[in-house]
């Protein structure tokens, strides 16, 4: 009886969470949480960037078109290069198609969502394939899809969906439709809000001209009068934007909507001290509803890659060989706002886009694809296409990618020399196909892929072999081994010899086939 008692007790100090651990404002114990397993097992998610910025959709092939507002505002004389023509581009589109006194404000009245329907969203979502879905609450203008008042009072105008443009909360239909299909929801929040009236005149002309360290810390021998009061307007706007504005914000959105995930961004100007965001990481950690769900991204004051629940690369090639759940972000075209200039030559075809996905599998990450829907609030027919043509893979192959983890090697190389690429090299274009199918002379590339689950392999190949001949070498395997192709239902002959591994697809003819592009061997019982 007593022991009873006993157990009760322990189970109800832990129900009322005494025995849960706390968290404080300090990276040493925010990063001793582990990474909930839901976000290394999804693999694949939706990003959605949407906003009043979609109204123009338009930049310069290669640049973001949600950058439209501060591409505007930008000084030519303090911009490099890049940022300066696109300031040219931008400014000469606006003033020919809206005229030089329309006001990025003005596109509310044309952010209409008239055929916004969350459901069909959702079910695009589902059909895809994504276990996540990344919605941005709030972009760097500050414009809310929720109803917030901070957003409003700080502006000093209706600066929400609700109160303005299609006096919708898209926040919580598209969280509410998108969890109705049993995928996970996660919101988009930019800690920075580039033309906030809080910020000071300083601090604006800074961001917009793309200069964005603003020194709070000179030495006191070398700061004037005059530049020390500037110092403390600019100090005492950070504080009242951070504490008025950003953080009611932040956790409006994760009482109100419990987001499973949430993607900061807008960070990179200032250290996390500045932006005073590890105390409310330790209140996320500690008061969320859902605090034993919630991911977060490794975006909350400069410093990428050091501190977070994952880390997260943008147009980049993502990692390998680290112990941290990380993801790949990017579109499928050049933009993560919709940008109406570019063609079928911009965008990612299916094979680009499953060659990515499973090369950043087989490295251990997770690939948050883009798509950037219209103002009203149709998603483009190309962009619903390509997550599809995705989910239709994922169908076959989902096994070999869901779950998963890195193999020892995620890859087998040929023989020759390993290519070596830039981070150019990966913004501009993922070299995928020169680092498989289409290598340079000389160069090695990777005959398969791998992906893990405890003693069982996947090869995931680039294509068809060559004489319907796999060849997998450096694995151990045992009489127990089985081999098969995942949608085919039938086992294959394989033979061993000198250590190497034949597998046999002959058997397999075109008709058999059960997908495009890649073709995953399933391998029982890998030692």
């Amino acid at each position: 009886m007593k022991r009873g008692l006993l157990i009760l007790l322990v189970i109800s100090i832990g129900g009322l969470g005494f025995a849960q651990k706390s968290y404080e404002p300090n990276w040493e114990s925010l990063d001793s949480r582990e990474c909930p397993q839901w976000f290394p097992d999804a693999k694949f998610g939706i990003f959605i960037h949407w906003g009043l910025y979609s109204v123009p959709g338009y930049t310069n092939k290669g640049t973001y078109a949600e950058w439209y507002w501060n591409a505007l505002l930008e000084d030519p004389n303090t911009a490099n290069e890049k940022r300066k023509l696109r300031h040219e581009v931008i400014t000469s589109f606006h003033n020919k198609n809206y005229g030089a006194d329309f006001k990025y404000a003005d596109f509310r009245k044309d952010f209409t969502c008239e055929l916004f329907n969350p459901s069909e969203w959702a079910d695009i979502f589902k059909r895809s394939g994504a276990k996540y879905v990344v919605l941005t609450s709030k972009h760097h203008d500050g414009y809310c899809l929720w109803p917030n008042k901070e957003a409003s009072t700080s502006f000093g105008m209706a600066w929400n969906s609700v109160e303005s443009g299609p006096k919708r909360d898209l926040v919580r239909e598209l969280t509410d439709a998108v969890r109705d299909e049993d995928i996970k929801m996660g919101l988009y929040y930019s800690i920075w809000d580039w033309f906030n009236p809080y910020w000071t005149k300083q601090q604006q002309q800074l961001m917009s001209s793309g200069n964005m360290a603003v020194n709070f810390n000179e030495k006191a021998d070398k700061v004037t009068p005059a530049k020390k009061k500037e110092l403390k307007a600019a100090k005492e706007g950070l504080s009242k934007y951070v504490h008025e504005v950003m953080y009611p914000q932040f956790k409006e959105l994760v009482n109100e909507y419990q987001p499973s995930l949430l993607f900061s961004d807008g960070d990179w100007w200032m250290n996390d001290e500045l932006w005073e965001t590890k105390p409310m990481l330790a209140w996320l950690y500690n008061n969320a509803p859902n605090k034993d769900e919630v991911v977060i991204n490794d975006r909350w004051g400069k410093g990428r890659g050091q501190h977070g629940g994952y880390y997260t690369t943008e147009y980049g090639a993502g990692f390998e060989g680290i112990d941290k759940p990380w993801e790949e972000n990017r579109g499928i075209g050049m933009s993560f706002g919709v940008n109406r200039i570019e063609n079928i030559d911009d965008y990612r075809t299916e094979k680009e886009l499953l060659f990515m996905l499973v090369d950043l599998v087989s490295r251990g990450g997770n690939l948050l694809l883009n798509i950037g829907p219209n103002p009203d609030g149709t998603i483009p027919v190309i962009m619903q296409e390509r997550l599809i043509q995705i989910g239709q893979w994922l169908d076959i192959n989902g096994e070999a990618i869901y779950g998963t983890r890195a193999n020892k090697e995620s890859a087998q190389w040929s023989e020759g020399k390993r290519p070596v690429f830039t981070k150019h090299d990966f913004h501009a274009g993922f070299p995928i196909y020169e680092m498989t199918i289409a290598p340079k002379a000389g160069n090695a590339f990777k005959e398969c892929w791998y992906t893990r689950k405890e003693n069982t392999l996947y090869a995931l190949t680039p294509g068809w072999p060559k004489n319907n001949q796999l060849v997998l070498r450096n694995l151990s395997i045992n009489e127990n081994t089985k081999v098969s192709m995942l949608g085919v239902d039938k086992e294959l002959d394989y033979t061993i010899d000198n250590g190497q591994i034949q597998i046999d697809l002959s058997t397999i003819s075109i008709n058999d086939l059960p997908c495009n592009h890649i073709y995953t061997i399933k391998i029982t019982n890998v030692n």
